[in-house]
């Protein structure tokens, strides 16, 4: 009833390390059980840590920190089937799938399936110079020995994690680095460093982890078929009526 975990950490044909394969990422909790369980926790999503923060700049706080207004069309879009964005994505407790070339490394999660394709290249190079606002922002990514490092920017104006009461936001001056390097053959260490200098006064990190489940392959994810928030009218879930 339980996978055996591979022996070795995987290489592609150019030695790089292969993250290829469907993993649960910072929103569950990594308890493997049988038959390659692993439990989601809505109620503890991933979220950023507040006494990670470093200081915030002036009006810093006020910008981040948004306290509800009873719409919820202001409060949290992504219930009306808005796209979720960078990094709020990564913390979802859906599981994602990586695929990995030699020029590309593509990340499709199951929330909403909204696609990452990620071009790999020479470390610490520029972005294109033309990069629009957008929900998942421009990626680039590149190897540092065995570390694979994505960098980030052209992030709109969004929510950071699905904290509520206040709600946090990040502007779109946002940077966002991801760091991944295995850990050992089933586990990976992910970590974002946020650097958002309308909010803060320097640039900080925050430790996740993925696992790999050799048994679990992305669903079909259609938002509107679970839309119970039309309008900014939500509707309690059948699971929530008494």
């Amino acid at each position: 009833g339980y996978v055996i975990p591979r022996e070795e950490i995987p290489r592609t044909a150019d030695e790089t390390p292969d993250f290829t394969g469907v993993w649960a990422g910072p929103g569950f909790t990594h308890n493997i059980g049988r038959y390659d369980t692993d439990a989601a926790d809505p109620a503890a999503l991933a979220r950023l840590d507040p006494d990670l923060f470093p200081p915030f700049r002036r009006g810093g706080e006020e910008f981040m920190l948004r306290e509800p207004v009873g719409d919820i069309r202001v409060d949290d879009p992504v219930a009306l089937c808005f796209p979720d964005g960078m990094p709020r994505e990564a913390f979802t407790f859906y599981p994602q799938q990586w695929i990995q070339t030699p020029r590309h490394v593509v990340i499709i999660n199951e929330f909403m399936h909204w696609p990452r394709v990620i071009p790999l290249g020479p470390p610490n190079r520029p972005h294109d110079s033309d990069v629009e606002l957008t929900y998942m922002g421009d990626s680039i990514g590149w190897w540092e020995g065995d570390t694979l490092v994505i960098d980030t920017i052209g992030l709109r104006e969004w929510q950071f994690d699905s904290a509520q009461e206040p709600s946090r936001w990040h502007s779109d001056q946002l940077h966002l680095v991801e760091r991944l390097s295995y850990t050992d053959s089933m586990t990976v260490s992910y970590e974002f460093m946020f650097d958002d200098p309308v909010i803060w006064t320097r640039p900080w990190t925050q430790q996740f982890r993925m696992k790999l489940h050799p048994t679990w392959k992305i669903l079909e994810f259609v938002c509107q078929q679970n839309d119970r928030c039309s309008g900014g009218n939500c509707e309690p879930a059948d699971v929530q009526l008494p």
